[in-house]
């Protein structure tokens, strides 16, 4: 992890309008006060404590809303890290609550008072510590955005969708039933859908399914077999191959482990 430059409790008046278009560099924000974010031509008016990635893909316009601008926030790029910045499933562009702010918080002061030390192993905690601020991150799931206020007039049927895929995993989502439960053709459904939420529908169902499985396999006793059913799939083996592919190792080491 390349750190470019980092700020702790940054303050900034509400006349202050920041442009952003910064091609491989990623900057975390953490907002402790009220902001507006203009991304690719979609105004999200986001609350306090809220989270957010960028990644460098489109021009970002972002400022204070009626108060102070007060955030942590890091650039860096991972031009060497692309395989450690893909396993983490990140939301790039998009708010997300903070799972716990304080925590979030500290990290980045860590990483701030690292970085400007002059202590000998200064790169490798800078390393080590980024990944551990990306890791507690990437808990803020893509379940977890942030509520927000924006001009796209699509964007309140697509939460309702989003909302109800996550409470009812065990149904038959599929394009063709997502489009027409928003009213919507197919081709326009997925376009608008990764748009909003930085995912495809295909993937957020998935999320939905391993996240609720994730649950009951921690929570309870049920069988591999019953969390398979309960989360939709047809069948063990397939549940037991997705669940793999996304966590890493099988329901039941999982089990074991949580």
């Amino acid at each position: 992890m390349n750190i470019r430059c980092i700020g702790c409790n940054s303050i900034y008046d509400s006349s202050s309008v920041f442009r952003r278009a910064a091609a491989k560099e990623y900057m975390l924000m953490l907002m402790h006060s009220r902001c507006r974010f203009d991304i690719n031509g979609l105004t999200m008016r986001t609350p306090a404590d809220t989270l957010i990635v960028l990644d460098g893909r489109y021009p970002v316009v972002y400022s204070a809303e009626e108060s102070p601008l007060v955030c942590d926030w890091v650039c860096f790029d991972a031009e060497d890290e692309q395989e450690f910045m893909d396993s983490l499933d990140l939301m790039y562009n998009r708010p997300l609550n903070a799972v716990d702010t304080e925590f979030v918080s500290q990290l980045i002061r860590n990483v701030a008072n690292e970085f400007y030390s002059l202590e000998s192993r200064r790169l490798k905690m800078l390393d080590s510590l980024m990944r551990i601020l990306l890791v507690k991150v990437g808990e803020t799931t893509v379940h977890r955005e942030a509520p927000v206020q924006t001009a796209e007039p699509h964007y309140g049927l697509l939460v309702e969708l989003r909302e109800k895929i996550y409470r009812n995993p065990q149904m038959k989502w599929n394009v063709d039933a997502m489009a027409a439960y928003v009213n919507m053709s197919r081709s326009y459904f997925q376009h608008l859908y990764r748009e909003t939420f930085g995912v495809s529908c295909i993937a957020d169902v998935i999320s939905g399914k391993i996240e609720k499985a994730k649950e009951i396999l921690s929570e309870t006793g049920c069988t591999v077999s019953q969390v398979a059913a309960m989360c939709g799939y047809d069948n063990e083996e397939h549940f037991m191959r997705q669940f793999k592919k996304v966590v890493g190792i099988t329901p039941t080491k999982y089990r074991k482990q949580a």
